[in-house]
Formats: C-alpha cells, structure tokens, sequence
C-alpha cells in the first residue's frame, strides 16, 4: 500500500507539473492551436461516454492485441537464438540487417494486402514490437551466464528445464523492460497508422479534430491517447511484478 501511494502520490505531482506548463505555454504563444488545459479536459470529459469511449477502445484492441502477437511471436524465437550458437551465427546478421529498417514504409503494403480494417495497422505494431523484443531477448539469453546453466544441467536436468528454470527467469525482466520501451513505440505508430486509413480509433478521432479545427477536442483525443499510454505501462509493470516477484524482493 506505500508503494502504491508513492506512486499516485508522484504520478499527482507530475500531472500538476505537466499542467503548469501546459497552461504556460498556451499564454505564451496565444494561439488557439494550443488551448490550456482547462478546455481540454473540459471536452474530454464531456465526450469521453458519448463519442471518445468507442475509438479508446479501437485503439486499445489494437495496441494490445499487436503486443501480445508481437511478445509471444518474439521472445521464445529471441531466446532460442541467443542459447544456439550456431543458429545465431545465421540470425544475428539477419537480424542487424531487418531491424534498422523502418517498419512504418511497409505501411502501404499492409494496406494494399489486408485492407483498411484492423489487419494492416495490428500487423505494423505486431511488426515493430517483434523487432524490439526479438533483439531484447536474444542479448539476454546470450548474456546467461554459462556457469549458471552448467549448475542445473550437472543435476541432471534435461534442455527444456534449463530454459523453464534458468533461461526464462533470467530473460523474463529484460522482456518486460523491451515491452514497456514498445509500448510508446507502439502507440506512436497506432496514431500513424490510425491517421493514414481508416474512420475509427484515437488516431482518426485527433485527427478529425484537426480538420474541424476543434482545438479542444483534439486535446482531449491526445489526452486520451496518453492515458491509454500509461494505462499500458502500468499493466505491464503490474504483471511484472506479479511473474518476477524475485526482482522487487527488498523494495
């Protein structure tokens, strides 16, 4: 319970701080492009039920559904290539050259081949996630040391014990880490792609705004968008802590 009231406690001060500078900002330039806060939160409020709920929950179907195609594609074949040396003197160089490569230009491909639905913007973020998380686990497979494998196999345990109880532990916090760097990644490029096809989701909703020159109501889709944000980051540091307890043992 004191971690907890750390954490609203920290996450109140950087909001009022976030706030400030908003709404100094907005005097500064004078400039209805940049409403304050106030505006913003009043429109979110007020459409959030009636207009904003639906597109949220486009956009979190999307994003969440996109991580967990991308985690559960990557981290088994990330780990696997990083434990066989052999296997990895192949895919690491495959690897150097795919991942550089900015996932967003195959945009047009997604969606001449699966069309303007959920398809093609769940195949770029699963795309980029994968990358993210291939790269995170297989260096962290890699980096195990050998002697902690010796250990269990000189016990007698088989291959896939030595993943289940050695491997899997000590990759699992540095996935999660890859996983909560992929979620702005993630959310950057559902905006993208929200904004380029489509007539639902956060993306197309701030974007409509725009176009109507809404200023308010545009905030207020970003506000939304930073919510779900957050609300990811959170989820996965909730479900870090409950699947590698050994990591926050002593806090």
């Amino acid at each position: 319970m004191r971690g907890w009231g750390r954490k609203v406690g920290g996450y109140a001060a950087a909001t009022a701080m976030l706030l400030a500078v908003w709404e100094l900002g907005s005097l500064v330039v004078g400039s209805p492009a940049l409403p304050g806060p106030v505006p913003a939160i009043r429109d979110f409020v007020t459409a959030f039920v009636s207009d904003m709920l639906p597109h949220l929950g486009v956009s979190a179907w999307r994003v969440v559904a996109s991580m967990v195609l991308g985690a559960a594609l990557a981290a088994p074949l990330g780990l696997a290539v990083g434990r066989a040396p052999r296997v990895d003197a192949v895919a690491g160089p495959l690897l150097f050259l795919t991942y550089p490569i900015p996932k967003v230009v195959f945009l047009p491909v997604l969606l001449v081949l699966l069309g303007i639905g959920d398809a093609p913007k769940i195949a770029l973020i699963t795309m980029i996630v994968f990358f993210q998380i291939l790269v995170t686990a297989r260096d962290a497979a890699r980096g195990i040391p050998t002697s902690a494998v010796l250990s269990v196999r000189s016990l007698g345990a088989t291959r896939w014990q030595v993943y289940r109880h050695v491997v899997v532990p000590a990759a699992l916090p540095d996935i999660f880490t890859a996983l909560r760097i992929s979620t702005g990644t993630a959310i950057a490029v559902l905006f993208f792609s929200e904004t380029i096809a489509g007539t639902d989701g956060l993306g197309w909703y701030i974007i409509d705004a725009w176009t109507r020159i809404a200023y308010s109501e545009m905030f207020a889709g970003i506000i939304a968008m930073a919510l779900l944000g957050v609300a990811l980051y959170e989820a996965l540091d909730l479900a870090e802590a409950r699947v590698c307890r050994w990591t926050r043992a002593g806090r």
